[in-house]
């Protein structure tokens, strides 16, 4: 076979081995899109019955798909970069707030919280503020916006930890509060208003201090979140 041949012949393969490439590459691709489109679509269906079948009475909390009995163990970054593991409050009742600088209901929450730290702390509560953000919006909103509570922060890591809370939505924000041994006594989905977390945190004194078994506290802070006069629907960001 003369040269010209040649270089004709290996050119000719080396095209069809493009054109294959780029039919199974193209094959590949829709499989993926159509298949990622199918998750996404049993996602929000199950997103949606979920929210259906779990919504309350206007006057309880939202409350989450399936709420662990005890708090869950995760390590998230501090806004100086430290890794801190939530283990580092045991001992203390936890209020676990769930938000994001660009979400406005958590926003507007942060100044009731400062001001619940500051009065409980002293009767061994804590508040924990987990973003689910990038870090550096975190930090620079928190230069802008006094935060008076520890904060940990996260991305995929604190969606992960919404989800061991129950939560597998972006619904923020949502709190999760817990007795001193880190049992979950509710979550409570969507804007927190000072009356609901008053409720709240008065039955988990009462669990504290051995009044209350914590599936009788769970009965009592649905029934004292009832009693509440009406307030505007819960609301997430």
């Amino acid at each position: 076979m003369t040269r010209p041949l040649q270089l004709l012949f290996l050119g000719l393969v080396l095209l069809g081995g493009a054109v294959l490439g780029f039919y199974f590459h193209d094959r590949q691709s829709r499989a993926e899109t159509a298949t990622a489109a199918s998750a996404a679509d049993s996602t929000a269906a199950g997103s949606a019955t979920v929210g259906a079948a779990a919504a309350p009475p206007a006057a309880g909390p939202l409350v989450a798909a399936k709420i662990p009995d005890t708090r869950p163990v995760f390590s998230l970054k501090d806004p100086e970069g430290r890794v801190r593991s939530i283990t580092e409050w045991d001992g203390k009742s936890l209020m676990v707030n769930f938000w994001a600088t660009w979400c406005a209901p958590c926003v507007r929450e942060i100044p009731l919280l400062n001001a619940l730290r500051a009065e409980y702390s002293p009767r061994g509560f804590e508040v924990i503020g987990v973003a689910v953000d990038f870090h550096e919006d975190v930090v620079a909103f928190m230069k802008k916006m006094p935060v008076k509570y520890p904060v940990l922060i996260g991305e995929q890591d604190g969606l992960d930890a919404a989800g061991a809370f129950g939560v597998n939505t972006m619904a923020f924000p949502f709190t999760a509060f817990t007795d001193r041994q880190g049992r979950i006594l509710t979550v409570h989905m969507g804007e927190i208003h000072e009356p609901e977390a008053r409720a709240i945190l008065a039955v988990v004194e009462r669990v504290n201090a051995g009044e209350l078994a914590p599936n009788d506290a769970r009965a009592a802070i649905e029934q004292a979140l009832a009693a509440l006069p009406k307030t505007p629907a819960a609301t997430a960001g």
